[in-house]
C-alpha cells in the first residue's frame, strides 16, 4: 500500500528534527546487577544519542538532507553533542546553547548477553523549549516535521503551521506527556514504542490499541516498533506486520533501535516506497545499528542497507 499523502517538494530540508539530544554513558556488564549488589563492568562508552538527534544522524548517513533543532548547555557534554550532528553533516544552525543549563545526558546499562540496556535518563528543564521560542520557518523548510513531545506546545505550534503548508509531521512517542492529546491530532505518522500503545490507550492487544488511537486522534499512519519481532503498521484499516532481521554477528546493544527505525521508515516513505517495504527498510536499519555499542555508531549508510535487504 502507498502512503495517503504526499510531501512537498522544493524545501531546503527533507526532514528537520525537533526534540531531544543526549549524551549518553554507556556501561558494558555481564549481566543485570541485582538490587542491593555489586558487579563488575566490562567496559564504557561516551556516545551521542538522543531521540531526534539520532534520526537526524541516521537520515543524513542513508542520504537525505537533515537540520536539527534543538537546545544544549554550554558544557563539555554540549561541546560533544554539537559536535557529534556537525561531523554528520546534520544542519545545527537553528540550534542553541543555553548558559547555566546541562546538556541532557542519559546513563544506559547494557546486558552484554543480549544487548538490551537501561536508560536512566535527565533533562535540565533550562533546556525547555516554549511556542514563543519556535518559529514557523522551521516547518516551512521541511519536507517533513519530525518530533518528540518533550516541549508539547512548541510541538504544537510547528505541527500547526505544517499542516497548513503540507508539511508531514511524524512523531517519535515512548512516554505521555502533558497536552499530548492535543498534539496528535496534527500528526501524520505515529510510531510509538509498544508499552506506548498500551499505557496510553489501557489495551493490551496492539492491534486494538493502534485501532483505538486511529480513531481517536485521526492519525493516517500509525505503528508500533516490537524489537527484534519487528513492527506492526496500522492504515486505511490495514494492518502490515512485518518481521525484524537478524543483527549481523549478533546483537551488541538496543539503544537508539527505535530511533533509528524512524529514520529507515522516513527515508522509505520520501523515497516512494510503500508502506510495507517502508517498515522493512526500517526494520533493517534498526538491525543494522544495534551490531555495535551507543544509538549512532553502527548506523548504515544506504550500500549497508541494501545489502541487508537483499540477504
Amino acid at each position: 500500500m502507498q502512503f495517503p499523502f504526499e510531501p512537498p517538494n522544493n524545501r531546503k530540508f527533507d526532514v528537520v528534527g525537533f526534540g531531544t539530544n543526549a549524551v549518553d554513558y554507556l556501561i558494558q556488564v555481564p549481566e543485570y546487577p541485582a538490587f542491593d549488589s555489586k558487579l563488575e563492568l566490562n567496559d564504557y562508552v561516551q556516545a551521542a544519542g538522543g531521540e531526534a538527534a539520532t534520526t537526524m544522524v541516521g537520515l543524513q548517513r542513508l542520504g537525505l538532507k537533515t537540520s536539527y533543532v534543538g537546545r544544549f548547555g554550554n558544557d563539555g557534554a554540549g561541546d560533544f553533542g554539537l559536535k557529534s550532528l556537525d561531523d554528520e553533516g546534520v544542519d545545527t544552525s537553528r540550534s542553541q546553547r543555553v548558559d547555566g543549563a546541562r546538556t541532557q545526558i542519559a546513563f544506559i546499562i547494557v546486558d552484554e548477553n543480549t544487548g538490551e540496556r537501561t536508560v536512566i535518563w535527565k533533562r535540565d528543564k533550562k533546556l525547555q523549549f516554549t511556542e514563543n521560542d519556535v518559529s514557523d520557518e522551521i516547518s516551512e523548510s521541511a519536507r517533513v516535521l519530525h518530533l518528540t513531545p518533550h516541549d508539547t506546545r512548541a510541538g504544537i505550534k510547528l505541527a500547526r503551521k505544517a499542516r497548513e503548508i503540507g508539511t508531514i509531521v511524524s512523531i517519535d512517542i515512548d512516554t505521555i506527556f502533558e497536552g499530548v492529546e492535543d498534539l496528535l491530532p496534527l500528526v501524520d505518522i505515529l510510531i510509538s514504542s509498544a508499552g506506548f500503545a498500551e499505557s496510553f490507550t489501557g489495551i493490551r492487544d496492539q492491534r486494538a490499541a493502534l485501532d483505538r488511537l486511529k480513531f481517536k486522534y485521526g492519525c493516517k499512519v500509525i505503528g508500533v516498533t516490537l524489537g527484534q519481532r519487528g513492527s506492526l503498521i496500522h492504515c486505511a484499516n490495514e494492518f502490515f506486520e512485518t518481521e525484524g532481521f537478524a543483527v549481523p554477528n549478533g546483537c551488541k546493544d538496543t539503544t537508539g533501535a527505535g530511533d533509528s527505525f524512524r529514520s529507515g521508515f522516513l527515508y522509505g516513505f520520501l523515497s516512494g516506497e510503500s508502506i510495507e517495504e517502508s517498515a522493512r527498510m526500517a526494520n533493517a536499519v534498526a538491525a543494522l545499528k544495534c551490531r555495535e555499542i551507543g544509538a549512532r555508531t553502527a548506523l548504515p549508510d544506504i550500500r549497508e542497507l541494501n545489502n541487508l535487504l537483499r540477504s
